[in-house]
């Protein structure tokens, strides 16, 4: 039971509301009233059928009294209630124009479709608001139901029709040129925005519409900068979205500025996005193509500061390093790429980087991988050394015809009393240092760890090149050392120095023995202690060869009386007249095949082991058969069926007198022998020692093989070249290995 202080309760509230709803007016008087103006306002704000339109018409002041009422009476927040649960019963009216436009997007997929949905929800909002009179929280409720029932009612194709109807707006603003002829002028369609905005799909779709704008720029950046490298592209970039986005943008991101300015400060953060997409666009396409633009360097030079300037704004650069050592791996190091080329586009990568990065924290991450590829490579020093004393007119020098000549720089510990000093860069790794070699050929030459290696590929490159000059001049040759001085120290190049005076004394003395008693044979007279060794046999030459090799040894007794000549028979070329009964053949040959012709002036006819044993029994079988075919193809002499070769006074017919050109006999004759080739040498007097070990302990492993070597007079060698003295070895058949263990071949 209800207590009296409760009846009292609820009989003063019911007083007080019937008060106020009456208005403090005789009678019910007031309670009539409102009665009156709560049917009136419900029928007023009922959500129509726009299909089906009321042609009731509501006078201004009929409805101003009337929410007047309500208002006093504090019911506008009730009436509103009210109202929201009609909407609610009305809804399937939208619905059903959703469903019907949508239909037609999917059997037709024309976006104009999806723009009639919007201008008929536009429609249906419009219909439905409430009047302004409810105030800005009433509208935002309003709106916010009208809203969330459209979207819990479109279907999912709606997102891919969205999008396609506002890359629709997007394309008249692309065509630049297009543009133009309007005078600047895009035909925006105000309404159309104007229904997003009131619908809510700016902010619902905020990132559909972001989308449209980035492919639209990912689109132009690869049709307009693809594999153009030549000019920056960057500016050309931002100039098209300053001319054909920007304008588009202000329609979404910019429809309640009132002037230029205050659009601008609207537009900045999306506008900030869109160039940091355009930038990282580029950026992923430079980085797609850096090996290309690497090797097309310098013609790429427009590419490269475009990477650059993309990297300050987009952090890309471990993307960069990770596609450089990928591409390098798959298309530079592997065996079918020649050294000299692997080198060239190293050094390009070098230039290439170092444009881009400065203080050289990219080069460094790329390098890498390259440096000990090339270290692994037996022919890296001799290319470098080529290089470094090759012809400067061959245009393929590695270094930068605008980079001086320095010595080889050397990495120095940091001075941190410097008050220039710079921390190394975030990015940069442990074994990183700032004061790396920044020269081209330092950066080579670094690649070892000892310059002395270079030292000995010098000393037999440029013996072979001295060897081959006919004329005298070595002016080139003594140009290349000067400027191997200045890289490596004089003290490096003395051996140089004395193979250099050696060739000029040689053409002195040359010159001194012809005046005295002139002699058909010219000499070259180096100094056994400071040429590399040459390759060579024991060629013994026939007797007239002997002749005039003591007729000339005579006249240097004279002229030097405390040196003798060792002669070196089987370099250089002759200069033959080979007379035969009916022809006279003029051929310059090499000493062996001079012998071997000379041989045939004894007798007619010669097996290959006759001539082997005669020349010297040290001739390799696959020389004395090249020698063998020189004559053939100068239809001197002829091979039989039963293998032996006989000589051709009288000329076959259809016998053909080719000549031999003069660069090919230089191309063929034996030359110094390389680093790998003295080492091979120096290794084989140490095979006795391993010989000795592997009979007696049985199988070692590689270290102690090197362990035990070590105290052998003048063992300098490192495990490497042990390792790949012993592969030779096992090649030869002498020794096998299983596991890391070597032992001798029975």
């Amino acid at each position: 039971m209800t207590s009296q202080s409760g009846r009292s309760q609820i009989l003063a509230t019911w007083q007080e509301a019937f008060t106020r709803l009456n208005a403090n007016q005789p009678g019910i008087t007031g309670l009539m009233n409102f009665t009156k103006a709560w049917k009136f306002a419900r029928e007023y704000l009922y959500p129509i059928d726009i299909n089906n339109p009321s042609t009731k018409v509501y006078a201004a002041h009929e409805v101003r009294t009337a929410f007047e009422v309500l208002g006093k009476a504090r019911r506008l927040a009730a009436i509103f209630e009210a109202f929201l649960e009609d909407m609610r019963t009305q809804q399937h009216l939208i619905t059903r124009d959703v469903n019907h436009h949508m239909s037609l997007h999917e059997e037709t997929s024309d976006p104009r479709a999806v723009a009639d949905l919007v201008y008929r929800l536009t429609e249906w909002h419009s219909a439905w608001e409430p009047g302004q009179e409810f105030g800005h929280q009433v509208l935002s409720a309003f709106n916010h139901t009208f809203q969330t029932h459209v979207f819990s009612v479109l279907p999912a194709s709606f997102s891919s029709g969205f999008k396609s109807l506002i890359d629709m707006t997007l394309q008249p603003y692309l065509d630049k040129e297009e543009s133009r002829s309007r005078g600047g002028e895009y035909p925006a369609d105000l309404r159309l925005w104007a229904g997003f905005e009131c619908l809510g799909m700016l902010e619902r779709y905020e990132s559909l519409i972001s989308s449209v704008c980035y492919e639209a720029i990912e689109k132009h950046v690869w049709d307009k900068c693809a594999r153009s490298w030549a000019e920056p592209e960057l500016v050309n970039l931002r100039e098209w979205i300053t001319d054909c986005i920007v304008p588009w943008m202000l329609l979404p991101y910019a429809r309640g500025a009132r002037n230029s300015e205050e659009a601008k400060v609207m537009l900045q953060g999306v506008g900030a996005r869109f160039d940091f997409h355009m930038c990282k666009t580029l950026c992923d396409l430079r980085i797609g193509e850096i090996f290309d633009i690497i090797v097309d360097y310098p013609d790429s030079k427009g590419a490269l500061q475009d990477l650059k300037e993309c990297l300050q704004r987009v952090d890309q650069r471990s993307q960069l390093v990770l596609a450089l050592r990928r591409a390098n791996a798959r298309r530079l190091l592997h065996p079918g790429a020649d050294t000299k080329d692997i080198l060239a586009q190293y050094v390009s990568i070098m230039r290439c980087l170092r444009f881009i990065d400065p203080p050289g924290v990219l080069l460094h991450k790329v390098a890498d991988p390259i440096r000990k590829y090339l270290r692994g490579r037996p022919d890296t020093i001799r290319c470098i050394v080529a290089n470094l004393v090759g012809d400067k007119e061959s245009g393929d020098s590695l270094a930068d015809v605008d980079e001086p000549v320095q010595p080889l720089s050397q990495v120095q510990l940091e001075d941190y009393s410097d008050p220039n000093w710079e921390p190394e860069p975030i990015d940069a790794g442990p074994d990183f240092r700032k004061n790396k070699p920044s020269d081209t050929i330092s950066t080579l030459v670094s690649i070892y760890d000892s310059k002395d290696l270079f030292v000995k590929e010098l000393q037999v490159l440029l013996a072979q090149r001295l060897l081959l000059v006919q004329d005298g001049n070595f002016d080139n040759e003594r140009r290349n050392i000067e400027i191997l001085k200045v890289r490596f120290g004089e003290a490096q190049l003395q051996v140089c120095e004395v193979m250099l005076k050696d060739m000029t004394d040689s053409k002195r003395i040359d010159q001194h023995i012809q005046t005295q008693n002139e002699c058909v044979l010219h000499s070259t007279i180096i100094s056994r202690h400071f040429w590399p060794p040459l390759q060579g046999n024991k060629l013994i030459m026939p007797t007239q060869f002997k002749e005039v090799q003591d007729q000339y040894a005579n006249g240097f007794a004279e002229f030097k009386p405390d040196k003798k000549l060792h002669w070196l028979p089987q370099l250089g070329t002759i200069t033959l007249e080979v007379e035969l009964q009916d022809r006279t053949i003029e051929a310059e040959v090499t000493p062996l095949e001079a012998a071997v012709i000379g041989l045939f002036g004894e007798k007619d006819r010669w097996t290959t082991e006759a001539l082997t044993s005669s020349v010297g029994g040290t001739i390799e079988e696959s020389a004395m058969t090249k020698a063998l075919n020189k004559w053939v193809n100068l239809g001197v002499i002829k091979e039989n069926e039963g293998g032996e070769f006989i000589l051709l006074e009288i000329q076959e017919e259809g016998g053909a007198k080719p000549t031999a050109s003069r660069q090919a006999v230089m191309e063929e004759a034996p030359s110094v022998m390389t680093v790998e080739q003295q080492q091979a040498e120096q290794m084989k007097v140490y095979w006795r020692f391993i010989e000795g070990m592997l009979t007696n302990l049985g199988s070692l492993p590689l270290d102690r093989i090197q362990t035990m070597l070590r105290i052998a007079p003048g063992y300098d060698k490192t495990v490497e070249q042990l390792a790949a003295f012993m592969e030779a070895a096992r090649r030869e058949g002498l020794v096998t290995v299983h596991g890391a263990h070597w032992k001798l071949n029975r």
